[in-house]
């Protein structure tokens, strides 16, 4: 079956925004490769951030989620609180400094330095949970 090896993450500063990512995942360093911040996950996926040059189109944000085991959320969620930043139980943004509890698992949302949603969630959520958003 195919996998996902890599995709390009718009920014405005490439290293910012892939530091703010890597720091918050506890991972390496990002890389520089060509116009690139490459910062390579432990499964492998890379995500080359990439400074947004679109002939002056803005570029919209996405949403990224994270699969991460309950003691590595533990530590996300501290590194959130120690810097002070807004997180969220839900992408809506309705539900200010609050984790969601889907599945039996946790999960939360943070805005990275351009607004792309970063989720965290702690188990993957069932057909049954989606089927009712």
């Amino acid at each position: 079956m195919p996998s996902l090896d890599h995709t390009i993450v718009h920014s405005t500063d490439r290293f910012a925004s892939a530091r703010f990512l890597a720091e918050l995942l506890d991972a390496p360093e990002p890389k520089a490769f060509g116009p690139f911040a490459a910062l390579k996950l432990d499964n492998g996926v890379t995500l080359d951030y990439a400074e947004h040059v679109a002939g002056g189109r803005e570029f919209v944000p996405t949403h990224y989620a994270f699969l991460v085991t309950e003691e590595e959320f533990d530590a996300i969620l501290g590194r959130i609180k120690a810097r002070d930043l807004p997180y969220w139980a839900d992408p809506m943004h309705s539900r200010p400094q609050q984790f969601n509890t889907h599945d039996g698992g946790r999960g939360l949302y943070v805005d990275d330095p351009d607004g792309h949603y970063m989720e965290f969630l702690t188990r993957t959520y069932s057909d049954e949970l989606l089927a009712g958003l």
